[in-house]
């Protein structure tokens, strides 16, 4: 924040606190573009509601987070920023999916990177649509394409730091089934 204060690092600072649990400081940052951002079509359509629904997220509301991502919608396929997180709206309406273990609304969230890969390019949230996939399915019973994608996204992770927690709990997930 402190070597590049624009938009762009703003957002994404701001997501990232929102996603790590720091809502405050999310919340924070969230003011600060819209009060310098208030006719930006992708700060008051894109991001900010992208930012609340993560915080959301964080407070175990996702009723609130699909609320909020609503208005996100009709612009979610277009590219809010050069740093690659392309359908931000889309993962974490999956994610809400998922809290509220609706896996075929979350399934079809999470689709939308396979079905747009030219978009994705190497967007890391491309990688993990395909772990949310798998759990989609994996709340539908249907264990066979569960697998598939839990395969896919360990594929994905092979060369990975091992260690890191969603890789571990992939795992996890995966040799239960």
């Amino acid at each position: 924040m402190k070597l590049g204060p624009n938009r762009d690092v703003k957002e994404m600072a701001a997501l990232a606190l929102a996603l790590a649990g720091g809502v405050a400081g999310a919340d924070k940052l969230a003011a600060e573009l819209d009060k310098s951002f208030p006719l930006d079509t992708l700060v008051q359509r894109y991001w900010l509601p992208s930012i609340r629904a993560a915080a959301a997220l964080r407070s175990k509301d996702p009723n609130r987070a699909l609320e909020l991502l609503k208005m996100a919608r009709a612009i979610e396929l277009g590219q809010p920023t050069q740093v690659g997180v392309i359908l931000c709206p889309a993962h974490l309406r999956g994610e809400a999916y998922l809290m509220l273990h609706d896996g075929n609304a979350a399934a079809a969230e999470f689709q939308k990177f396979i079905d747009h890969r030219g978009l994705v390019g190497n967007s890391p949230l491309g990688a993990l649509a395909r772990l949310g996939l798998a759990r989609a399915y994996a709340v539908q019973g249907d264990t066979v394409k569960a697998l598939t994608s839990y395969r896919d996204f360990l594929t994905l992770r092979k060369d990975g730091d091992p260690d890191i927690p969603i890789l571990k709990q992939a795992k996890t997930e995966y040799a239960k089934l």
